[in-house]
C-alpha cells in the first residue's frame, strides 16, 4: 500500500512539473497578454489536467515572479514592467559579482578552460543564430561561469532572474554586437584564469550593466511584438 501511494505521488509531482514548466515557458515568452487574466478551466482543459496539479503549478510560479496573485480574482499575466526589469538586472549583476569573486578562489582550472573552448566553438559571429539561440547560448555561458563559484544557491537565483528577464533579452539581442560581447566573456574568462578579481569585476560589471532608457525603449518593442500581429489580423479582417 505504501508502494502504491509511493508511486502515485510521484505521478502526481511528474504533472505539476509537466505543466509548471509548459505554463512557464507561455508566461516567459508572454503567450499571456501583459495584465491578462487567465482562465483556469480553459487551461486546464488545453493542457489535459485537473484543476488540482494546475493550481499548483500557478502557486509555484506566483512565488517566483512569473505571475501575480489577486485574491478573490485569480492570476495574472504579469506586466512588462521597466524598473522591475531594471531592479532585476541589477540583481543579475550584484549576484554574479558577487560569485565571480567566489570562483576567483573556488574554480578549477579544467573547467575554466572548458569555458575557453565553448566560446570558441560558439565563436563571436552569430551566424544563422536566432535570438532566442544567441540569449540561450549567453545564458549558459553565465550559468556555467557563475557554477564555478560553488554556490548552488547563487546559480538557482540567476536562473530565475534570467528566465524573468528573458523576453526582454531577446529583443535587446539584435542591438548588441556579438563580437564585442564574446570579446568581454573572454576577458571575463582570461582574468578568471589568472585569479585577477579586479579586472574580472571590472568588466562583468559593464557587461550586465543595462540603462533605465534601454531596457523601456526594448519594453516598448515587446509590447509592439504581442499586440501588432493581433492588430494586424483585426485589421485584415
Amino acid at each position: 500500500m505504501q508502494l502504491m501511494m509511493s508511486n502515485v505521488e510521484l505521478a502526481s509531482d511528474s504533472i505539476v512539473d509537466r505543466v509548471y514548466e509548459q505554463l512557464k515557458a507561455m508566461a516567459v515568452s508572454y503567450e499571456f497578454k501583459p495584465g491578462e487574466r487567465l482562465n483556469e478551466g480553459e487551461l486546464a482543459k488545453r493542457l489535459g489536467v485537473s484543476r488540482t496539479p494546475l493550481r499548483e503549478a500557478l502557486n509555484r510560479l506566483n512565488t517566483e515572479g512569473f505571475l501575480r496573485f489577486a485574491p478573490g480574482k485569480g492570476f495574472f499575466c504579469r506586466e512588462l514592467d521597466a524598473h522591475e526589469i531594471f531592479d532585476l538586472y541589477e540583481l543579475r549583476k550584484s549576484i554574479e559579482v558577487a560569485a565571480i569573486r567566489l570562483a576567483i578562489k573556488r574554480a578549477k582550472d579544467e573547467d575554466i578552460d572548458a569555458l575557453l573552448k565553448f566560446l570558441e566553438a560558439t565563436g563571436p559571429d552569430p551566424g544563422e543564430r536566432t535570438s532566442v539561440e544567441l540569449v540561450e547560448l549567453d545564458e549558459t555561458f553565465h550559468e556555467r561561469l557563475m557554477g564555478m563559484s560553488n554556490n548552488a544557491e547563487m546559480l538557482r537565483v540567476l536562473r530565475n532572474v534570467n528566465a524573468r528577464i528573458r523576453f526582454v533579452r531577446w529583443i535587446d539581442m539584435d542591438r548588441i554586437n556579438r563580437s564585442n560581447t564574446q570579446a568581454e566573456h573572454r576577458a571575463v574568462v582570461e582574468g578568471l584564469k589568472a585569479r585577477n578579481e579586479e579586472a574580472c569585476v571590472s568588466v562583468l560589471e559593464k557587461h550586465i550593466d543595462r540603462r533605465l532608457d534601454r531596457i523601456t525603449a526594448a519594453i516598448k518593442e515587446g509590447y509592439a511584438q504581442i499586440y501588432m500581429p493581433a492588430a494586424a489580423r483585426s485589421a485584415a479582417n
